[in-house]
């Protein structure tokens, strides 16, 4: 199949030329694949942002407490 139009005989008088479907490839053109340096800078600030947060989220779970239970009622209650 070399892509070219393939004539159709209707009847003897008409001839009707078709061409073949679709020959889009879904975005799969002449650049795809290809990236900028404008794009690398972009996926290196990225990193460099998830870097910074797991690093304050890390100090903040280190403030947490290792139980949020209370504490008992009764040792609280040393006057009586």
């Amino acid at each position: 199949m070399t892509g070219l139009p393939v004539p159709v005989a209707l009847s003897q008088t008409t001839t009707v030329t078709t061409t073949p479907a679709n020959t889009d490839q879904g975005g799969q053109g002449e650049d795809f694949g290809k990236s900028t340096p404008v794009g690398f800078v972009l996926l290196i600030l990225f990193f460099v942002a998830v870097a910074f947060l797991i690093r304050s989220m890390t100090k903040h779970l280190k403030k947490v407490p290792a139980s949020f239970d209370r504490p008992d009622a009764s040792s609280t209650k040393t006057g009586e």
